[in-house]
């Protein structure tokens, strides 16, 4: 029964070795789907149900699971034949009304991963390989847009995908223990994703949640129209180097606001709706963020290193590499920012 913590997985670098099933790392909303009958329940991460923004998923999931059963897998929304994040958040709305038209607009579909239950049999004491051969087996009356995640135990395939998919949205792969158990929000799976290094300019700075030191940097990078836009914030300080930060970066700290070319920001009014900028509210939470952030002026330029790039901001967790005394923040623009070469998710599915 609901709510159930889906089983998470811890990052390593590199392929790892070991009796290992290979996925795609889905860029969406994980859901674990509890189906009894003509009751069907989609259960966040966050134990919190996604059921009511996802409406056009309930028939289709009746149509293609068994009439009890209990699966894991991840929300997605397709944009061009590739991953559509955006497109996704946007789903995350109090308005029926809008929830109903993106859900023609833009539809969702569920990519299955890993099955908890079928009738009366609890299977998150089986191994994984089991569990797959369940869901590989049931996955014969799936239909669009319901799916069976790709999976395979060649290493040199995964490899391959983890090259590839990335065109299509995609943000690594996914190694499972063929003989490991379900173990709800347990890191005990691997995910190996996509880094990189970029330079950007630092436009401020917000102090931690605790009030002790610098918590975040907040970047950014020029255009080809030389505008600075910004891409998001760099974090994973320790306690002593946020103290530290606080010092380091007075000299910067702008004395009139006005004089940065993000001043705007400052007025919460001037804010327009879809935007994402410091302090705009946050789509889960439907609360503004109370930290303030304070702006610098541009002088400053660092390495960070990050995941993914969507649509001009940063995913995932960004973390300082090191100070770039060496470089201006002019110099700082998205020609740094590698692209994959695009592919279309319709080749991920049928892979």
């Amino acid at each position: 029964m609901p709510p159930v913590k889906p089983m998470l997985a811890k990052a390593v670098s590199g392929i790892p070795d070991g009796d290992l099933a290979f996925e795609p790392k889905w860029d969406g909303f994980r859901c674990i789907v509890f189906r009894d009958g003509d009751e069907v329940e989609l259960g966040s991460r966050n134990e919190r149900p996604l059921t009511r923004y996802f409406p056009e998923l309930i028939e289709p999931v009746k149509a293609s699971l068994p009439d009890r059963a209990v699966v894991d897998g991840e929300i997605i929304v397709s944009v061009k034949d590739r991953l559509g994040f955006d497109a996704l958040q946007q789903r995350i709305h109090p308005a029926e009304s809008r929830i109903n038209r993106l859900a023609a607009e833009t539809p969702a579909q569920f990519i299955a991963f890993d099955v908890l239950a079928v009738a009366d049999a609890d299977l998150m004491a089986e191994p994984f390989r089991d569990r797959r051969a369940v869901l590989e087996a049931m996955a014969g009356a799936f239909g669009a847009p319901v799916h069976l995640a790709p999976s395979t135990l060649d290493r040199d395939l995964a490899r391959r995908w983890h090259e590839r998919f990335e065109g299509a949205g995609l943000d690594g792969l996914i190694a499972k223990p063929r003989d490991g158990t379900y173990l709800p929000n347990k890191r005990s799976q691997f995910k190996v994703k996509h880094t990189r290094t970029v330079d950007v300019a630092v436009a401020g700075y917000r102090m931690h949640t605790d009030g002790e030191g610098v918590g975040s940097l907040v970047v950014g990078l020029h255009d080809s129209e030389g505008r600075l836009q910004h891409c998001g914030v760099t974090t994973s300080f320790t306690a002593q180097r946020r103290r530290e930060l606080v010092g380091e970066l007075a000299p910067y700290v702008l004395a009139d606001p006005g004089e940065h070319p993000w001043s705007e920001w400052m007025d919460p009014a001037a804010h327009a709706e879809g935007t994402v900028m410091p302090g705009t509210p946050n789509r889960w939470s439907g609360q503004r963020r109370q930290q303030p952030w304070v702006p610098l002026r541009l002088a400053l330029v660092a390495e960070v290193k990050y995941e993914a790039m969507l649509n001009g901001r940063f995913r995932g967790t960004t973390r300082m590499v090191r100070w770039r005394p060496d470089r201006t923040p002019e110099s700082c623009n998205f020609d740094q920012v590698e692209v994959p070469a695009a592919i279309g998710l319709s080749e991920v599915l049928s892979a």
